[in-house]
């Protein structure tokens, strides 16, 4: 199993004005262990194919980590930032499976 560490996006909508709501992106750096590690070719319709990962990342979860997972959108793994698809809570850590190139806003 090979240690990760690195940082984790959350998106979460504030109100900046009244009446006036935008997705503010912060980013918190965790310690985790990388679990299997496969990727997939996912053929479309497009010119140029989706790369998808199947990998799993298991971190040791923060206070803040605890209280916003619900937020967490993206975790960077080997430059690039995958979308987080799904959330395991797993006390006293979160395992995150991760999808496809998050194209989404950056911290």
């Amino acid at each position: 199993m090979a240690k990760w560490y690195g940082p984790i996006g959350y998106v979460e909508t504030v109100e900046t004005k009244p009446g006036v709501w935008v997705e503010q992106v912060t980013e918190h750096n965790h310690f985790g262990d990388m679990l299997p590690n496969m990727h997939r070719l996912q053929t479309t319709d497009q010119v140029i194919d989706d790369i998808n990962i199947s990998n799993k990342l298991s971190i040791v979860a923060d206070p803040y980590a605890w209280g916003h997972y619900y937020s967490m959108r993206y975790a960077e793994f080997n430059g690039t930032r995958w979308k987080i698809t799904n959330v395991e809570v797993a006390h006293p850590r979160l395992i995150l499976t991760l999808g496809g190139v998050w194209n989404g806003k950056q911290a």
